[in-house]
C-alpha cells in the first residue's frame, strides 16, 4: 500500500508541471494561450519548454501637438542668453581651429615620413625586411587615421558655421 501511495505521489509530481501551462501560440511578436484567439490570427504553436514574458514598460504617449517639438530642450532646462551663446560658439570654433591646425601638421608630418608608401630604411631595417613592412604598414595606418581626423574636425567646423 505505501508504495502504491509513493507511486501517486511521484505521478502526481511528474505531471504538475504540464498542469501549470496551458498550450501557448506566438502570433509575430505576441505570445497568447488563448487557443480560440489564436486560431483566429493564424498563431503558430509554441513547443519544447516553458515560455516567459515580460512585459515591457509603455513608452510615455506623445505630448499634445501645442507642446514643445522632440528637438526643443525641456520646460525646466536653463536658457543661455544671445551673448554667452555666440561667446561660447567662437570660443568652440576656436578650438575645433586650433585641432584642424594640430592635425593638419600631424598628417603632413605623417605623409612626408611615409613618402608615397617607400618611407626611407633604416640601417636595422636594412637587415631585417619584415621590420620595414611592419613600419611601412604602421605608417600607412597612422596617415589614414590623420586624414580622418582632419576630415571629421572639418565636419565640425563646417556644422557650427550653419
Amino acid at each position: 500500500m505505501k508504495h502504491s501511495l509513493f507511486a501517486l505521489t511521484v505521478i502526481a509530481a511528474m505531471l504538475q508541471p504540464a498542469w501549470a501551462q496551458d498550450r501557448i501560440y506566438r502570433c509575430g511578436n505576441e505570445y497568447t494561450n488563448n487557443a480560440a484567439q489564436a486560431k483566429e490570427r493564424g498563431c503558430k504553436l509554441v513547443e519544447g519548454g516553458n515560455v516567459t514574458v515580460l512585459q515591457a514598460p509603455r513608452p510615455a504617449t506623445a505630448a499634445p501637438s501645442g507642446a514643445a517639438g522632440a528637438g526643443s530642450p525641456p520646460a525646466n532646462a536653463p536658457r543661455v542668453d544671445a551673448a554667452d551663446q555666440r561667446a561660447r560658439d567662437a570660443d568652440a570654433r576656436a578650438i575645433l581651429e586650433a585641432e584642424l591646425r594640430k592635425a593638419e601638421t600631424r598628417l603632413a608630418e605623417l605623409r612626408k615620413e611615409y613618402n608615397d608608401g617607400y618611407p626611407q630604411r633604416s640601417a636595422l631595417e636594412m637587415r631585417n625586411p619584415q621590420g620595414y613592412i611592419e613600419r611601412t604598414a604602421e605608417l600607412k595606418a597612422a596617415v589614414t587615421r590623420a586624414e580622418a581626423d582632419v576630415a571629421g574636425i572639418k565636419r565640425e567646423l563646417a556644422r557650427l558655421n550653419k
